[in-house]
Formats: C-alpha cells, sequence, structure tokens
C-alpha cells in the first residue's frame, strides 16, 4: 500500500472515531417534593443512540412506568425524607443505572404548641439529665458526663434519689426507656448501650450500635426500641437483638431537623427534644413529619439561674393518669405541663 492510501485510510479511521457518539444519559427529578404528590421521573438519551430498555427505580426497586421514558408515582405511602429516585439502563451489552437524591417533604407545616405549667416537683440540680422515663408512680432517669453518668429511680414528689448505679467514667450515659420489664440505655460516643434489670439495676447485657452512628435519646413504641443519633434519623431497634431494623426522618415541610435529642413516645407519637434547643417537636412514627413545635424557652427562666445551667432536656410521660413532665440538664425543678395549640 502507498503512502497515500495509507495516510487516507489512517486519516478516516481518525474521523470516523471522531465522529462516534457517546451515550449520554439525561434523568430529569425534582430536589424535593411534598409526599401529597405525584413524583415524575423522566428520562433520554440526548445522541439518539439505541436502548434496549429503561427501569424506573426508587431506593433500588422497580416502579411502572408510562412509557420508555417516563415514571409517574404517588408517594403519599413512602417515608419522609431522602429517596435514590432513577432508572436502570440497558444498553448493547451494557447497563448503567442514573439516580438522584430527592427529599419527600411533610404536607404542611406543623402546628404550634405553647405550654401550661400544672404541678412543679423538685429535680437534682446536679443532674445533667439525658433520658426520663414514667413508671408506676416514679421517674427513671439516665444522667450524662464523664466520670458523672448514673441510672437512678427518683420520687416524683420530692426528687429524692431512691436507687443509684453509676456508669463506668469511660462513659458518657444517655437515653434510656423501660421495655420487658427491663431499662434499655445508651452511650454517646462509645458505640455501645446496656441492658439493666428493672428491679435491681443490675446490668444484664451491653449491644452494640450497627447503623446508627452515636447514642443519643430512647423511646419505645410497645414493641420497638426507637433511638436517635444525633441526625435527623430515628431508628427502629429489635428490643431482644437491638438491631436497627428501620429509620425514619424527621422533616417538616421545608427541611429536615437535625440533633434530636430525648425522646418519649406519647399517644401515638414521638416527641423529641433538640439538642440545645428549648422545644418539643411531635412526630409521626410512621413517616417522619414533624407535626407540631412547642415552644418552651420560658421554663428555663423558672429554674435556678447557675453556672452549670443547660436546656431543656428530659420528657416522661404517665399514660394512666395522661400527665407530660419536662426537664432540663442541672435544672432543679422538674415540672408537670400540659400542651394546646397556639
Amino acid at each position: 500500500m502507498s503512502f497515500k492510501n495509507s495516510f487516507f485510510f489512517l486519516s478516516l479511521i481518525i474521523l470516523l472515531t471522531a465522529c462516534k457518539k457517546d451515550y449520554d444519559f439525561v434523568l430529569k427529578t425534582p430536589k424535593k417534593i411534598a409526599a401529597d404528590k405525584t413524583l415524575t421521573i423522566s428520562f433520554k438519551e440526548k445522541n439518539n443512540l439505541p436502548i434496549d430498555s429503561v427501569h424506573f427505580i426508587i431506593d433500588g426497586k422497580k416502579i411502572p412506568s408510562k412509557s420508555a421514558t417516563e415514571a409517574s408515582l404517588k408517594i403519599d405511602n413512602y417515608s419522609l425524607g431522602k429517596h435514590s429516585v432513577g432508572a436502570l439502563v440497558f444498553y448493547p451489552e451494557k447497563t448503567k443505572k442514573v439516580t438522584h437524591s430527592v427529599a419527600f417533604m411533610a404536607t404542611k407545616a406543623p402546628n404550634v404548641y405553647t405550654y401550661k405549667i400544672i404541678n412543679t416537683y423538685p429535680h437534682d440540680i446536679k443532674a445533667f439529665t439525658q433520658g426520663l422515663e414514667y413508671h408506676n408512680g416514679f421517674l427513671y432517669e439516665t444522667t450524662g458526663q464523664y466520670g458523672t453518668s448514673s441510672l437512678r429511680k427518683v420520687a416524683l414528689k420530692t426528687g429524692k434519689v431512691l436507687q443509684k448505679i453509676d456508669l463506668d467514667k469511660q462513659y458518657f450515659g444517655e437515653g434510656m426507656t423501660v421495655l420487658n420489664n427491663k431499662i434499655h440505655t445508651l452511650t454517646w460516643k462509645k458505640g455501645v448501650g446496656f441492658v439493666f434489670d428493672f428491679d435491681t439495676f443490675k446490668k444484664e447485657k451491653e449491644f452494640k450500635y450497627r447503623k446508627s452512628l452515636e447514642g443519643w435519646g430512647f423511646t419505645n413504641n410497645g414493641e420497638k426500641l426507637i433511638k436517635s443519633d444525633g441526625t435527623e434519623r430515628l431508628w427502629f431497634l429489635d428490643p431482644n437483638t437491638h438491631k436497627e431494623v428501620s429509620f425514619i426522618e424527621a422533616y417538616t415541610n421545608k427541611q429536615k431537623v437535625i440533633n434530636l435529642n430525648e425522646l418519649e413516645y406519647v399517644n401515638g407519637k414521638i416527641y423529641a427534644n433538640i439538642w440545645q434547643k428549648n422545644s418539643i417537636l411531635i412526630i409521626n412514627p410512621k413517616n417522619g413529619q414533624i407535626e407540631g413545635v412547642a415552644n418552651m424557652a420560658g421554663l428555663q427562666k423558672k429554674v435556678t439561674q447557675h453556672p452549670k445551667l443547660d436546656v431543656l432536656n428530659g420528657i416522661a410521660y404517665d399514660k394512666k393518669n395522661d400527665r407530660l413532665f419536662v426537664t432540663g440538664k442541672n435544672w432543679d425543678k422538674l415540672f408537670e405541663i400540659e400542651l394546646f395549640k397556639k
């Protein structure tokens, strides 16, 4: 082959290679959407190259499609928070997943609550309250800080500590809850929680966190333990294995809410303190929607002011008598309150 012919064929190959188009997938989804709306997902290949098929997916599961390029889905049965939404594309000898993160938002703004004080009781001013529950006429409380963390049984009317054990100084105590005649407690950063006998406070076992980040608040719905980890997530744990089996994420109609801390289960809703905020959120445990927010800032002004005084933290509910109790870190008072809409 002559030099001219060789140069011609080489130039042709370069030209053909340069003209070859790559697949260019375009996926369109909203960044966020209210949970009562219909989610629309659209897909196209910009260069009109051959596609075998497209499967639309949400959180890795296939959903029905309206056409080869579009799918729509009612999302009112999904939990709030971020979901992976996209398309699984099959094309000659290849497969590619294209996804976007879409935030499912609450359908309306939360109701705003205020409070009325029904009764005031003494509380240990040195108790850095982390977890609080009411059972059979007594309060059960966990306190924090390294070297002073404890589990205690407290007389409601006097604030007297009736029973107490201290945690090893390596642990920063966090939330607690009572289920199946056991006291389940958390520690902050060590990734471990404890189970104590309800009557004797004897430690029976330890458990490790698997999926949740840290230990913050703890409550239960009678079947599952419910745990906060400092994010917007609330984890549901098997009470026997303490494995995280599912979670919800706390969202309003505008944003997620992080730093969920002390928890209490009240009449089918999750009440939550927010770290460093004097407020209580009311959260739907089915989907994470924040249905109410109560501004409790005035309570801190009613306790003795001192250098170690900290924010509201501690919610307990007397189901039998429909009484709600709150206190805070190093507060010398515990309040029985009633919430009502503004």
